[in-house]
């Protein structure tokens, strides 16, 4: 196909419609490659969970919110995972956050604050039986209640949302339980309830 000038009609190639279309097509499919290297820049992946989990464990509370809530997962072993333990077995606390303590970076001369509140733990392979989930509200700097959302997913083989739901803290050293679940011999949840079980007492008392 030859371009030419808008005042030149010599030689000019009748139009096309089906080859403008996949010209279209080409250019679009173009700009989506540029788009997925540019997401997969190793720079942009910095701060990411790694992917290699059947399970992820996700405990959020409100953007800024400059109080500490802590994670503690006991698995079917009766091993405990938490702050001052973030790595047993299979199950690894990735983030531990710790409200406004570790949410500001200096750079350039500028700080930079991170809103989120946000811990993750990992479950790295399918271990049946039974798992216990508590929230704990560690510190306070304003003495309020705090709501806390605790969801679980499914990695393997698609992402499934197995549980979402959010229970509030009402004070300072406020312990619940946010669920109790069972994960089958094929990876499947099995029963589901929020029987009370005091973690913090347990991971205490062998230190």
């Amino acid at each position: 196909m030859s371009f030419r000038g808008r005042g030149s009609n010599r030689n000019r190639q009748p139009f096309d419609p089906i080859t403008a279309v996949l010209f279209k097509i080409i250019q679009a499919i173009t700009y989506l490659f540029v788009l997925s290297v540019l997401f997969m820049n190793p720079e942009a992946k910095k701060g990411l969970i790694d992917p290699k989990a059947e399970y992820i464990i996700t405990v959020t509370w409100p953007d800024n919110d400059p109080n500490d809530i802590d994670t503690y997962v006991e698995d079917p072993a009766g091993q405990l995972i938490y702050f001052q333990n973030k790595e047993q077995g299979l199950i690894h606390l990735d983030r531990d956050d710790r409200g406004n303590l570790n949410d500001t970076l200096e750079i350039n001369g500028r700080t930079i604050v991170n809103p989120l509140n946000q811990e993750v733990t990992t479950v790295r392979g399918v271990i049946p039986g039974e798992y216990v989930v508590n929230v704990h509200y560690y510190a306070t700097e304003n003495g309020r209640p705090v709501p806390v959302t605790v969801r679980i997913d499914k990695i393997n083989p698609r992402l499934q949302v197995l549980y979402y739901d959010t229970l509030t803290l009402e004070r300072k050293d406020d312990e619940k339980t946010a669920l109790r679940f069972t994960i089958l011999q094929d990876g499947s949840l099995g029963e589901v309830n929020h029987l009370q079980k005091s973690l913090v007492s347990k991971a205490f008392k062998r230190e």
